[in-house]
This record gives C-alpha cells, structure tokens and sequence, in this order.
C-alpha cells in the first residue's frame, strides 16, 4: 500500500484525471485540503473510507496519519487543489515519508493557472506577444527569494500568473506599475472553473478599484499580460509557407 498525491484540479469536480478519480475511489483513506479542494471530488470513495480535512490539521498529525495507515495497509488519498506542484506543500510531506520509508506517488492535476485562461479564453504564448509564462505571487506571510520580487520580474514583461496575491492588489500593482505600462491588461479571476467563478477585467490603471468593488480578496489569481488583449503573428505551425516534419509548404 502506498500514499497517492492527487491533484484535484481547480474547482469543477469533473476537472479532475481519470486516474486521480479512480485512486480516491479505491482509498481506504483521504486527507484533503478542505480549504481549497472542491468536496465534490470525493462523491465517487467507498462508503467506509476515511476523510480528514487537513485545513485543520498540522504536518505532524497529517504524517502520523498516512503512516499509521500504510502499516494497515491502506491506501492513502492525499488530495490537494489544483496540481499539488505549484503551492501545494508537498514536498516536506515526500521527504518526511522517505525517511519511513513510505511508497508514495503523484498524480498531476489542472491547475488553476490553466483553468483561468479557458474561462477567459486566452492563449499564454501567443507569437510575437509573449512565448513566457512567470508563475508567482507576492511576499506576504511567505516570504519570497530577492530574485524573485515582483517588481524584478515585471521587467520581463511576460506573460505573469500571480497567485495568492488578490487580497493585497494595491501592493501588486505598484510592483507591476514599475515595469509594465499602465495600460497592461489584467484579468483577475475568483474560483476558476468553480459555479462562482467571477471574472474581473481591467488594465493596471484599473483593476485595483475593480477588485475593490467586488470583493475579492482571496482565492483569485491575477493575471497580467498583453496576451490578453493585443495584435499577433499567426503560427508558424499551421502557416502554408512553413516546412516541419509533418508537412511540406505549399508552393
């Protein structure tokens, strides 16, 4: 038996892998993070399976309950939102079960990065605009390397997904404001994929009254970029005129 790390996706319960699905059906138990996982996600688990909300718990209490079910030979469903690579706090949990040595595996997810952009129908890496996407957010309680402030990597002028930053949107936008021009759009989108989903447009200049206005202060993300609304070359993958493995270009 082993411990499955399972990224539940965004928010939309059908969001989730086929594989993810499958492995919480099977497990005997599973600690999810209540906080953020959409409890929908769980409908499918056997009757008699265990659940643990681990917003409530400690790392210690999440640990001595993966072990002591493994030494039971249960299967353990360790669920995080989204895909527990990015903010998931997964790897202090993988190290503590290698120095048990507990088997454990990851199933990715959809991350909430991604959900955001088909809710706001956009492409990241869109040619001659931006082929970069920054995945980050702002110090907070958490502090951030010096390398990584926003405002450094502002100058890049990527395509920027700003996680776990909405509630201090002010400070975001003058870190952005450094760099990028006012009129950069931005999107901020609350509970991607999830039936709340709230979409707020804006441009630099703007979206901190926007946010303002709605509300949001947590659970969006912040989207920043020209991707979101400019001019740009087509792709050269489908263009008539360019040769690749699997086509020749028309004369």
């Amino acid at each position: 038996m082993k411990v499955y790390f399972i990224g539940a996706g965004p928010g939309d319960p059908k969001l989730i892998t086929v594989k993810g699905q499958e492995i919480i059906a099977q497990a005997d138990v599973i600690i999810y993070a209540g906080s953020l996982v959409n409890p929908e996600v769980l409908n499918h688990r056997k009757p008699e399976a265990i659940v643990y909300n681990s917003a409530a718990m400690t790392l210690p209490e999440v640990l001595a309950v993966m072990e002591e079910a493994v030494a039971n030979n249960q299967t353990v469903a360790r669920v995080h939102t989204g895909d527990p690579s990015i903010y998931g706090a997964i790897k202090e949990q993988m190290d503590a079960l290698e120095t048990k040595n507990i088997p454990y595996e990851i199933i990715p997810g959809v991350s909430s990065f991604l959900a955001a952009a088909a809710s706001l129908k956009s492409e990241y890496t869109l040619p001659g605009i931006s082929q970069t996407v920054i995945l980050t957010r702002l110090e907070g309680r958490t502090p951030v390397p010096e390398k990584e402030k926003l405002a450094g990597l502002a100058t890049h002028q990527a395509s920027m997904c700003i996680f776990l930053s909405s509630g201090m949107i002010k400070e975001v936008v003058a870190q952005l404001l450094t760099a990028y021009p006012p009129a950069t759009p931005v999107a901020v989108v609350y509970k991607a994929s999830w039936p709340e989903e709230l979409i707020i447009r804006g441009t630099l200049a703007t979206i901190e009254e926007e946010v303002k206005k709605q509300g949001v202060n947590k659970t969006a993300l912040i989207l920043v970029g020209s991707f979101l609304d400019s001019e740009y070359e087509l792709s050269r993958l489908y263009d008539p005129s360019f040769s690749h493995e699997y086509r020749r270009a028309s004369s």
